[in-house]
C-alpha cells in the first residue's frame, strides 16, 4: 500500500485520490500490473469485467452526464436565455411575494447539478485530450462550465441566496479559482460578510458596481436583482416584525408598479429602490419612534400592537424578567412567558398567542 485512500462520507463525494509524494507509481507499475494481471488470470473476461475501471472513462461519463443534467434543467428558461431570462426562470415574478418561495426548488436543483459539474470538470480538466475530448471540443465545455457557473452565481445573487455558503466550501472556491475564473473571485467575495441589501445601504448605487457584468448591463436584470433581495429580507425578517415588513412589501410592491409602469428614470428609481432598501435593513435608522421604544424588540411590539407605547414596554419588561435561559421550545418554561403576556395583554388577551410568537421570534430575549 502506498498510502491510505480518504474514505468517501457522502454523496457529495463520489470519487478519492492517493497521492503519490514519492513518485513510487512508476516504480510500481509493473508489480501493479503483474498483480492485477495475476489475481484476475484465471476468469473469464465476462466474470471480471468491470472490476478494474478506467479514471478517465469513468470521469468523462460522470462529466457528460453532468452535462446533461444542466441542460435539462435550463432547457425550459425562455428565449434569449440571457442573464434576464434565467433571473425571471429561477427567482420568479419579484411583484410576487410567493415567487422566491415557489421558485426555490428551481434554484437548489440548479446549484445541486452545476456544483456537480463543476466537480466533474475539474477532475478531468487537466486530462481531456487523454479523455477523448478534441482541442475544439475541450474548449467548447470549458466555456459551457465556466457559463452555467455564471448563470448560477447571478441566480445566487439575484434571490439572496449567496448568504448560504454551503456551495462555495473551500474545496469548491479552489476549483473555480483553478480551473474556472481565477481573475475574479474578488467578485464573489465582496459578498462574503455583507449581503447586497446591506451593501447598498452602506455604499449606495455604487455598491452596484459589484454585481456581475450579465447583470450589470440589463436595467431590467438589476432591478429585479435588487427587488428580490430586498424581498428576500422581508420574507426572512416578517416573523420578527410582521406589521412592519408588511408595510414594506406593500411599498416595494408599489415601486415595482411604477417602474413597469416606466413613471421613473432608471436613475430615480434605483434611488428609491435604495432608499426602501435602509427602511427594510435598518427600521429604527428610518422609522420615527417614541423615546422609551428603544429596542428592536419594542418596536416589534409598539408596531404590532397597535402603536400602544405603554402596553408595548410593559411587556417587553414581564418579558425579560421571566424569561429563562433556553426558554424557547421547553415547554415549561415557554408556558411561564405565554402566561405573562397573557396578564398584560388584559382585554386583548384573544391576541395572546400572536404575541407569544413574536417575542419568540426576537432575537434578543
Amino acid at each position: 500500500a502506498i498510502c491510505r485512500v480518504n474514505r468517501l462520507d457522502g454523496e457529495d463525494k463520489e470519487y478519492g485520490y492517493v497521492v503519490d509524494y514519492k513518485d513510487l507509481f512508476k516504480s510500481l507499475e509493473g508489480a501493479i500490473n503483474d498483480y492485477t494481471g495475476g489475481a484476475l488470470g484465471g476468469y473469464d473476461r465476462e466474470d471480471v469485467a468491470g472490476l478494474l475501471e478506467s479514471r478517465l472513462d469513468k470521469g468523462r461519463e460522470r462529466l457528460e452526464e453532468a452535462r446533461e443534467a444542466v441542460k435539462a434543467l435550463t432547457e425550459p428558461v425562455a428565449p434569449p436565455h440571457d442573464t434576464a431570462a434565467h433571473l425571471r426562470h429561477f427567482c420568479g415574478d419579484p411583484s410576487d411575494k410567493e415567487a422566491l418561495k415557489a421558485t426555490e426548488p428551481r434554484r437548489v436543483a440548479l446549484y445541486k447539478h452545476v456544483a456537480a459539474l463543476v466537480r466533474a470538470y475539474a477532475n478531468l480538466a487537466g486530462d481531456m485530450g487523454e479523455a477523448g475530448y478534441a482541442a475544439a471540443d475541450a474548449d467548447a465545455v470549458r466555456a459551457e462550465v465556466k457559463h452555467f457557473e455564471q448563470v448560477r452565481e447571478e441566480v445566487k445573487l439575484a434571490s439572496g441566496d449567496y448568504i448560504d455558503t454551503k456551495v462555495y466550501e473551500p474545496a469548491m472556491r479552489h476549483l473555480l479559482d483553478a480551473y474556472i475564473r481565477a481573475d475574479d473571485t474578488e467578485v464573489v467575495s465582496a459578498f462574503d460578510d455583507l449581503g447586497l441589501v446591506e451593501l447598498v445601504v452602506e455604499n449606495g448605487l455604487g455598491a452596484l458596481d459589484l454585481l456581475p457584468a450579465g447583470i450589470r448591463s440589463d436595467p431590467g436584470a438589476m432591478a429585479e436583482t435588487i427587488e428580490n433581495n430586498v424581498r428576500k429580507v422581508i420574507i426572512d425578517e416578517q416573523a420578527v416584525n410582521p406589521k412592519y415588513y408588511e408595510r414594506m412589501s406593500e411599498l416595494l410592491g408599489a415601486l415595482i408598479q411604477e417602474r413597469r409602469a416606466q413613471a421613473l428614470d432608471y436613475k430615480a428609481y434605483l434611488e428609491k429602490l435604495v432608499a426602501l432598501a435602509g427602511q427594510v435593513a435598518r427600521p429604527a435608522s428610518t422609522t420615527t419612534y417614541p423615546r422609551s421604544i428603544d429596542t428592536a424588540a419594542k418596536r416589534a411590539l409598539y408596531d404590532n400592537l397597535d402603536g400602544d407605547e405603554a402596553l408595548a414596554v410593559q411587556i417587553d419588561t414581564a418579558v425579560r424578567h421571566t424569561k429563562k435561559d433556553g426558554w424557547r421550545d421547553n415547554r415549561f418554561k415557554e408556558r411561564e412567558v405565554r402566561g405573562v403576556i397573557r396578564e398584560e395583554l388584559g382585554p386583548y388577551e384573544a391576541r395572546t398567542d400572536e404575541i407569544f410568537e413574536l417575542v419568540k421570534a426576537q432575537r434578543e430575549y
